[in-house]
């Protein structure tokens, strides 16, 4: 079997000068090379996805969004059609590039408010997909009552994260873990601080709940058993729900200072109440003392 090399090569470099261009931002040469590939090579199976991005830089726009439906009409193009199509050709330029029509969009999305029918639709969230933590820290510090919603406070712990690190952001944590575990197991999924990553592992190996994303809710209180010196960081958590998670972490602190005080019949009534409120973070504590 004898193969064209020679085709093939010119195939690649043809796709090279449209990523070339691409990269650029450079529509206009862009769509030129894009013509010769696909005048030279029709049945390239890049052709569509390169199109694509030839069409999200000729679409760039820097009018504000005039209402949340149009925001969300753009956001899901670009998540739906263009990350995809960048990701399968940009190779390592692609998280850069991304990253610039994420903050085309959040500067368009600035004036628009935080609406709770469209969660996912704010500045805040684009700033992140940008990767621009201190404008995402910013853009959720002007939403009313943040700390209270859980798309918001989300967004701000991701930010302070990155921004921050872990230690001084731990009574964020444990808030969301009571407000919306499933928001915080998408948060922290991705991290890989070298305190954290630990933790999780050995509280989804040892600790039996419902096997979910919603025994994070319980996470908190289970992370005073493994290490009692986040004490003061996990105690600076604002009050929630009152929520069955958070009595834990709170009735974790009065334990851990009780102890620490020698009160023994307060500590047996305390305990108690723990083995209440969940018999698994009970028999974790037990086997720590």
């Amino acid at each position: 079997m004898q193969f064209d090399f020679f085709n093939d090569n010119h195939n690649v470099n043809l796709r090279n000068d449209v990523i070339l261009a691409l990269e650029q931002r450079d529509t206009a040469t862009a769509q030129q090379a894009w013509q010769a590939l696909k005048t030279q090579f029709p049945q390239d199976n890049c052709l569509g996805s390169l199109q694509v991005l030839i069409h999200a830089l000729e679409q760039h726009s820097t009018a504000p969004f005039a209402d949340h439906a149009a925001l969300q009409q753009a956001r899901q193009r670009v998540q739906d059609q263009v990350e995809p199509a960048a990701r399968r050709n940009l190779g390592t330029a692609a998280k850069l590039w991304l990253r610039q029509r994420w903050q085309a969009l959040a500067e368009r999305a600035a004036a628009l408010p935080y609406h709770p029918d469209h969660k996912e639709d704010h500045a805040a969230a684009l700033w992140l997909q940008a990767g621009q933590w201190q404008a995402g820290a910013d853009a959720v510090a002007r939403i009313e009552s943040w700390r209270r919603i859980p798309a918001p406070l989300a967004w701000m712990l991701q930010a302070r994260l990155a921004l921050q690190g872990l230690q001084p952001n731990w009574g964020l944590l444990a808030e969301l873990a009571w407000l919306s575990p499933t928001r915080l197991e998408a948060v922290i999924t991705p991290s890989n601080d070298p305190l954290l990553r630990p933790l999780l592992t050995k509280f989804g190996s040892g600790f039996d709940g419902e096997g979910d994303a919603t025994d994070l809710a319980w996470f908190p209180a289970w992370v005073l058993i493994e290490r009692p010196s986040l004490a003061p960081h996990l105690a600076q958590a604002q009050a929630g729900q009152h929520s069955a998670p958070e009595q834990a972490m709170r009735l974790m602190l009065e334990l851990l200072g009780l102890e620490h005080q020698g009160r023994h019949h307060e500590v047996i009534d305390h305990r108690r109440t723990l083995r209440g409120l969940h018999a698994s973070l009970y028999a974790a504590y037990m086997a720590s003392r």
